[in-house]
């Protein structure tokens, strides 16, 4: 008999309570136990209740989301979804929530009169489920580790490029493993699952946190040692070659698994264009997406790492391609960054 899990929804808006509760029930799986207006009445229906996982607003009245998210996570962790409006001011305000601890966010459900469909509703369902299923840990600093550099680092002359996917939890992972790299590490190009509004502000978080500078890719940028390039919400990017430059390709182009951007559209084009010279990495994620490109990579000679289970998220993008054979090591968060350093020192 399938597990039921308990949804506790938090929000100031009774249709926008209403509307999640229609939403989330459409699931067998999910049970919504109750509701609160504000997070002083959700502070006792959680006692009361103990849901399996919350989905909470940002502006609310009293006590804003991100004040009671970081209360909660110091007091009493648990899956939390944040409902979120996707523009650059609900980006910041997101990020942050990530890094106290949220699991993740969607975008407010809207209800079309005329068909009588709800807009985000497969995405939230599958979005919470998957929280539901999600252990919380508290994560301190210190447990970003900095990375053992090798010996000898002459990463500027290198042709290595380094080809990293994420999804769910991947706005934290991707700050620990970018965050010790040197500031001459090899050319990075990236696929984080985001909206068209969250990649600059992203971009712009990890780069502040990084030696290494980070930005949101434009289409021919060129992929040079000390840069990592974003992949923008709202577009794919794949990897060209011009000449004895690489360079990005960034286009509107169509969803691939759902995605767009889609981490095998990157992983693909890596393994065409780049071969041997790439070093692919896949963390924590829901879904598949990444899988066949890194096999694709691996079969074309690039160095590949899986994120393991015990440091993910959610363990479903790295678990497809270590079920696929595409991973050639599987390696926990904090020792990635060790493991691209001595796989490039060794090269």
């Amino acid at each position: 008999m399938d597990v039921i899990r308990k949804v506790l929804i938090i929000d100031d808006s009774a249709l926008m309570r209403q509307l999640l509760t229609k939403i989330i029930e459409s699931d067998a799986g999910l049970q919504v136990i109750g509701t609160a207006a504000d997070p002083f009445e959700a502070r006792e229906k959680i006692k009361v209740l103990n849901p399996d996982v919350l989905t909470l607003d940002i502006e609310m009245p009293r006590m804003d989301g991100l004040t009671f998210l970081e209360k909660l996570m110091r007091g009493h962790p648990m899956p939390v979804i944040m409902i979120s409006s996707l523009t650059e001011k609900g980006a910041d305000t997101t990020l942050r929530a990530l890094s106290l601890g949220a699991v993740d966010y969607v975008s407010k459900p809207k209800l079309d009169v005329r068909n009588g469909t709800i807009d985000q509703a497969e995405e939230i369902v599958a979005k919470v489920k998957a929280a539901a299923n999600v252990k919380v840990r508290a994560y301190t600093a210190s447990e970003t580790q900095a990375a053992e550099l090798p010996p000898t680092r002459l990463f500027s002359a290198t042709h290595k490029v380094i080809a990293i996917g994420a999804s769910t939890g991947g706005t934290e992972a991707l700050k620990d493993l970018l965050a010790p790299l040197p500031a001459d590490f090899p050319g990075i190009v990236i696929v984080q699952h985001m909206p068209e509004a969250f990649t600059r502000p992203f971009a712009g978080r990890l780069n502040s946190l990084c030696r290494i500078n980070v930005q949101e890719a434009r289409d021919g940028d060129r992929i040079l040692p000390g840069h990592a390039l974003l992949a923008p919400g709202g577009h794919q990017m794949e990897v060209v070659r011009r000449g004895m430059e690489y360079q990005v390709h960034v286009y509107r182009g169509e969803r691939v698994n759902r995605h767009l951007p889609s981490v095998d559209v990157l992983f693909s084009s890596c393994a065409k264009q780049l071969g041997k010279n790439v070093l692919g990495v896949l963390l924590t994620g829901m879904g598949a997406d990444g899988a066949r490109g890194m096999l694709e990579m691996k079969t074309a000679g690039a160095f590949t790492i899986a994120q393991d289970e015990a440091t993910c998220v959610v363990f479903g993008m790295p678990r497809e391609a270590i079920l696929l054979g595409a991973a050639e090591q599987v390696v926990p968060l904090p020792r990635i960054a060790s493991a691209l350093l001595h796989r490039l020192a060794g090269t």
